[in-house]
């Protein structure tokens, strides 16, 4: 880790707003957010992402769930000025669904939710723009989902790709937000999945969320 890392993620702190009571996590950290289907936690990701990308921080969304038209259309429902947002989005659906697609400014296509070879030199691509070009400190990092990875390959092969992804966001002082659905997969696999994070968002059927995370008193809220 380079000096410069060392001394931003001490100094540097990714607040989550009044809403989820003003908790702010270190630069480098990973989070799992967890719940069963339709309880908001896309939704709750997103206004994280948000949140940051009003005070100037960057957001890269690496959806394999919904097309980058349609993230990018939630995500700018949730920030004061829409043309003003830097969002960078992997969209590993569009060509997955045969349609022909060119990577632009915003949006960088992978081939399908099983190129994690594609997803990862993507997301590096856009960090890297971020970071150089644009100048920005903070960049917050939504994957949406873990679940559908889960779909196409075996926890094993989910998990190396993660171990190398969440060290990538670690590596870049940013804050990875993970969604995974809790009750599509068997207690081993959440469990296994787990280890790669340094805490836990849950949402629940009522739509109550619990942080959890190291050094951190267990915080809740209504979504």
């Amino acid at each position: 880790m380079s000096e410069r890392s060392e001394e931003f993620k001490r100094a540097f702190m990714y607040d989550f707003g009044t809403e989820f009571g003003d908790t702010s996590l270190s630069a480098g950290t990973n989070v799992l957010v967890s719940g069963p289907p339709l309880t908001g936690k896309r939704r709750l990701a997103l206004e994280l992402l948000a949140h940051g990308n009003e005070n100037g921080q960057g957001a890269v969304v690496v959806t394999t769930r919904d097309s980058a038209d349609r993230v990018l259309n939630d995500f700018e429902k949730l920030v004061s000025d829409p043309e003003a947002v830097d969002i960078g989005i992997v969209d590993c659906v569009t060509k997955h669904q045969g349609r022909s697609a060119q990577d632009t400014d915003v949006v960088k296509y992978a081939s399908s939710p099983e190129d994690m070879t594609g997803i990862g030199i993507k997301f590096s691509e856009f960090v890297e723009e971020f970071r150089v070009a644009r100048g920005l400190d903070g960049i917050r990092v939504m994957v949406d989902s873990l679940s559908t990875l889960l779909m196409y390959s075996d926890v094993q092969t989910v998990f190396r790709f993660m171990h190398v992804f969440t060290s990538r966001i670690e590596s870049a002082d940013a804050l990875g937000l993970h969604v995974i659905e809790s009750t599509a997969h068997d207690t081993e696999t959440i469990n296994t999945l787990k280890q790669l994070y340094d805490g836990v968002i849950d949402v629940d059927d009522e739509e109550t969320v619990t942080s959890t995370h190291p050094g951190i008193d267990t915080a809740q809220t209504e979504l």
